[in-house]
């Protein structure tokens, strides 16, 4: 015989409970929800990683109900702020020592690989110049147009490849335009205006670019090694742990890498990520 107490008896408070499970799953993150103490997250990123965490964060929100409050901006400027006054909770970063920076100054708990940017050459399509080189583009006569006014790495970086493969005169003496927005620049290489340029394999898979340009790959000996690592960190500011932490361990799975993969970044979680995190000494030590 089943009793009452409070006006609620068992079998009540078991289809009631069972009710509440289904319910639960049938919510987006509302079983994960309850794992944490906070329900947003602050995380802040270089720009380029943009597409990239937009992608992984909306799948995150999907899947935990939490609100990832994301901000992409210029490395530089944001890693110049975290180590003044400014606050975040997660900060992935471009240039390793910026994230050493980080955690010598007490501001960042631990950091991690999190991928790599290399770099490539395009053209219009069909390759009217027939480029196949870093060497090619110091023909006379090639139209070469490059971002060397973007901000830094962006403009140092190419000069490095181009130092590298010992053609940096010829090549400027080829540039027809020193542009300073890398956006505006794929637009001209597309259109023809330059017939070639030197770009980071990302800017190829944006959707406004992607088909739209012949891509030649570059060999890695000619890349400058700073500007290759992307890392993210914990900062000490982190409301609940918890919660960044597994932020960070979705981040670092297979799964987001291959996101990152996607857009155009080689993941530290590949074969090629591990041979470059040993290769570049990406550790938090």
């Amino acid at each position: 015989m089943e009793t009452k107490k409070d006006g609620v008896n068992r079998r009540t408070f078991l289809k009631t409970g069972v009710a509440s499970v289904v319910a639960a799953a049938l919510t987006p993150g509302l079983l994960h929800a309850g794992r944490f103490q906070s329900d947003s997250l602050q995380v802040w990123s270089c720009g380029g990683l943009s597409d990239a965490f937009m992608e992984a964060n909306n799948l995150y929100e999907q899947r935990n109900g939490i609100q990832i409050n994301y901000t992409g901006a210029f490395a530089g400027a944001l890693g110049k702020s975290l180590l003044g006054g400014a606050v975040t909770e997660i900060f992935a970063g471009r240039v390793l020592q910026l994230a050493k920076n980080l955690r010598d100054a007490n501001k960042m708990l631990y950091f991690r690989p999190l991928c790599f940017t290399e770099y490539v050459l395009i053209t219009p399509l069909g390759n009217p110049a027939g480029i196949q080189s870093v060497q090619d583009l110091a023909r006379p006569g090639v139209r070469v147009i490059l971002p060397l006014g973007a901000s830094p790495p962006g403009g140092d970086a190419i000069i490095g490849i181009l130092k590298k493969a010992n053609v940096e005169k010829e090549v400027l003496k080829n540039m027809i335009e020193k542009e300073s927005c890398v956006i505006k620049m794929m637009s001209k290489i597309i259109s023809g205006e330059g017939v070639a340029s030197i770009v980071e394999r990302r800017l190829t898979r944006m959707a406004a670019f992607a088909g739209q340009v012949d891509v030649i790959s570059i060999p890695e000996a000619l890349f400058p090694p700073g500007p290759l690592t992307f890392t993210i960190g914990v900062m000490k500011y982190a409301k609940d742990r918890a919660l960044a932490d597994d932020y960070m361990n979705f981040i670092c799975s297979d799964e987001s890498q291959a996101i990152f993969e996607k857009h155009g970044f080689i993941p530290a979680a590949s074969e090629k990520g591990r041979i470059l995190i040993e290769k570049l000494g990406v550790k938090d030590v």
